[in-house]
């Protein structure tokens, strides 16, 4: 988790809080949050990265939407930072 961009955080959180969000879920969740558009070019090579690094999986609901779920992995990942963010803030 500590080689991720906090979009990349972010992103893993959103797919973690959610059951298996399409790719469009996601970004509406995040613009929400950033308050801004997110375009496809930003979106879906970050959402490859963490797919590649195995803390998300990527499935298909039909030919054209994908889905996203959180490993076991990215579960670890997410606990592990939560107790390192513990230290810091309360």
């Amino acid at each position: 988790m500590d080689d991720l961009t906090g979009f990349q955080r972010d992103l893993l959180y959103v797919i973690a809080g959610a059951d298996q969000p399409s790719g469009q879920d996601v970004k509406e969740e995040v613009e929400q949050y950033y308050s801004i558009d997110i375009n496809h070019g930003r979106l879906y090579p970050n959402l490859d990265t963490i797919v590649n690094k195995e803390l998300v999986e990527k499935g298909q609901l039909d030919r054209r939407t994908n889905y996203y779920a959180i490993t076991e992995s990215g579960e670890q990942a997410i606990e592990e930072r939560r107790e390192w963010e513990s230290q810091y803030v309360d």
